[in-house]
Order: C-alpha cells, then structure tokens, then sequence
C-alpha cells in the first residue's frame, strides 16, 4: 500500500489510523470536518474536496460518524424516537458515507488491489440485536452496510481487484464512546487502528462487500 485517503482523520480512530500509515510509509491524504471544513452530510462539500483529489488511492477509509447527534441520545424505549433524531443519524451514518461511496470510482485503482473501508457497528446487525433499544443509531448503520454491500457489487464490475467492506473496530476509548461503554472493555484508539489495518491487510477481492468486526471474523447482517 503506498497511497491512502483517511476521512474523520481528526477523530479518535481516523487519526490513529492515519497516524499508523504514515509509520509504515505509506502517502497519506487526511479530510475532516475540524482540519478542512469538510461536511460528508453536504454533497457540495463533498464534490469540492473530493473532486479536486487526483489519487489513486490503494485504500479509502472513512472513520466518520457520531453516536450522539445535537444532544439526541440512542433511545432506550420506543417513545424516545424522533423524526430528526432518526434524520441526522441517517445523514452522518448512512448518507455521508454513500456520498463518499459515490466518488471512489475515480479514486481507487483500477489495475491492482484497492480497499474501501468504512467504519459500522456490530449494533447495526439485524441478526446479531437481542437487546434492543437504539433505533437511530441502529438503522443508520444497517442501512450503512446494505449501501456497502451494494455498492461493491457495482465497484467489482470495473473495478476487479478491488474490496469493499463495513468493519466494526470493538469498543474505542473515544468521546465517541465515553459515555456509553459501561461494562464493556475498551481499546485505546492505537490498538483499534492496529487490529483494523491487520483485517485490512488480510482483504481480498473475494470478501468484498462483507461486513467483518476488528478481529476479522465475519458480522452477520
């Protein structure tokens, strides 16, 4: 892997992932909101950074995304759904990264091995839900990964060496997690960054539009 476009890379886990390419050589190209201004929700935004990107890219991760929206918390019961609730979660979680999607034709390879990778959550698992509870948060990702399983039945039609895949990092010490993660063990975003790229590393053209969490084991859907 020689070049690589990391959107989110002022994140907790995009900029650990940028960081450890960077380590290892590699070329690597960083957007986010923070840093460039840049609105995935915002098909202009989008268009104007993305567009004036020459590439190729050998790998295009997007670590964007958001568990709590403008105060809105994942519900815990029925009556706690909201109509923009479910609106912005679906504009960050799901439609940011299709407008993403939209754009890597152009900037992936054609002639050799190229990954596209965005992060999801094993919460966005229909068959993997047996608590319940966080209806926004939930749907935004499972519409997430049928958007990434779809879009990589298109990209393989010219884009024959190439992966596209929704992977679930585990549980990230982050602000995107803080307030959330319980009981639940935590990696600090530099081993986050490590276990994905090593599932990354391992990708070929045959597992393309799966979903897969840190440790590469398949998620179902």
């Amino acid at each position: 892997m020689q070049t690589a476009l990391v959107i989110g890379a002022s994140g907790g886990i995009g900029s650990a992932v940028a960081g450890a390419l960077a380590a290892r050589g590699v070329a690597v190209t960083g957007l986010s909101r923070a840093a460039d201004g840049l609105d995935v929700t915002d098909e202009a935004s989008l268009a104007a950074q993305l567009g004036a990107l020459d590439g190729p890219f050998d790998l295009i991760f997007v670590a964007t995304g958001a568990l709590e929206i403008a105060g809105y918390r994942p519900e815990k019961t029925l009556r706690q759904i909201t109509a923009q609730g479910l609106a912005d979660q679906f504009a960050l979680n799901a439609i940011g990264p299709a407008l993403i999607l939209r754009h890597a034709p152009r900037l992936l390879p054609r002639d050799r091995r190229a990954v596209f990778a965005v992060l999801s959550a094993r919460v966005g698992s229909i068959g993997d839900n047996r608590i319940g509870g966080w209806y926004a948060y939930r749907a935004a990702k499972a519409a997430l990964n049928q958007i990434v399983h779809t879009g990589a039945i298109e990209l393989a039609r010219t884009h024959r060496q190439a992966v596209c895949v929704a992977l679930h990092p585990g549980t990230v010490a982050t602000r995107f997690t803080e307030k959330y993660a319980g009981r639940h063990p935590t990696v600090p975003p530099e081993q986050a960054a490590a276990n994905l790229l090593s599932v990354i590393d391992g990708l070929g053209p045959d597992q393309t539009g799966r979903f897969f969490d840190w440790a590469g084991k398949p998620v179902p859907w």
